[in-house]
């Protein structure tokens, strides 16, 4: 597999409820991964503003290989992060970035780029 099919799809453009991935298209929020992503949806884990992105929302991400992570925390920073999710990512070794969302999407876009196996959870609004 060469090291362009296993890249993180970019994110291309980044606004209020809109976000356009490489190879994805348009959508609201995204879980972006080495080789591929898809539309992010809470409800598959119960994921609230508070206490915020959950251990189960990154499985998904480690499973597909990412040894780095970024974690947007919303336009208005709204979304929260579980310490519960932190301690898991520092458990398995990886590296963690938390960020407002579209500084979020900077540091996901640099890594990709650098050929970091980076996977990214996006939240495009508050």
């Amino acid at each position: 597999m060469s090291s362009e099919t296993t890249r993180s799809p970019l994110v291309l453009s980044i606004s209020w409820g809109h976000m356009d991935v490489e190879d994805l298209g348009v959508g609201k929020d995204f879980k972006l991964y080495p080789s591929g992503g898809r539309p992010w949806d809470w409800s598959e884990t119960g994921t609230r503003h508070s206490p915020g992105v959950q251990p189960d929302d990154v499985q998904e991400l480690l499973a597909h290989g990412a040894t780095t992570v970024v974690l947007s925390r919303g336009m208005q920073l709204q979304l929260q992060v579980d310490p519960l999710t932190l301690r898991l990512l520092e458990e398995r070794g990886v590296t963690v970035h938390v960020a407002e969302t579209t500084e979020a999407v900077q540091i996901y876009n640099d890594l990709a780029t650098s050929g970091t196996a980076v996977a990214g959870l996006f939240h495009s609004t508050c």
